[in-house]
């Protein structure tokens, strides 16, 4: 699941997965996702409940004393929003107000979805044009130093 896609949010915030990868839910009977925070930008993750079950349990096993660790729990597990989609229909997501805010989609009419392989990133289309342009937001966080035992996980 790749690509950039230009998408509408209804008023109750919720998105619809475009019809190019309805059938790899359906294939791999998919019909749980997990929607989080990123922490390093002001976008969120959505993760099926596959790929979640992974980076979960990868990140709760980390040591919680080391704050850079904590924040990332604390960001990626403590604001995870588990629903269920429709697959057989036309696989509505909602995006909870708190993470609307957080991922600056709120009363946006329309917002990007990015497939990313593994997971989807949902952006503000504004945030995200910047970003690949080069441009960079001021609500972004590049220069922490990550502990070892994040640095080879792919979240």
């Amino acid at each position: 699941m790749f690509g950039f896609n230009s998408l509408s949010m209804d008023a109750k915030g919720r998105i619809a997965i475009p019809a190019r990868y309805r059938n790899d839910f359906r294939n791999q009977n998919q019909s749980a996702l997990v929607i989080t925070k990123d922490p390093q930008y002001p976008s969120l993750k959505i993760y099926s409940d596959k790929e979640w079950e992974k980076i979960s349990k990868k990140l709760q096993s980390l040591q919680g004393l080391d704050p850079i660790v904590r924040n990332l729990q604390w960001t990626i597990l403590g604001n995870a929003y588990e629903t269920e989609i429709d697959v057989e229909g036309r696989m509505l997501v909602r995006i909870p107000s708190d993470l609307q805010e957080y991922s600056e989609i709120t009363d946006q009419k329309q917002i990007a979805l990015v497939g990313m392989g593994n997971k989807f990133e949902v952006w503000n289309i504004n945030n995200w044009e910047m970003r690949q342009t080069g441009g960079s937001l001021s609500t972004e966080i590049l220069d922490v130093v990550l502990p070892e035992s994040i640095k080879e996980m792919s979240f």
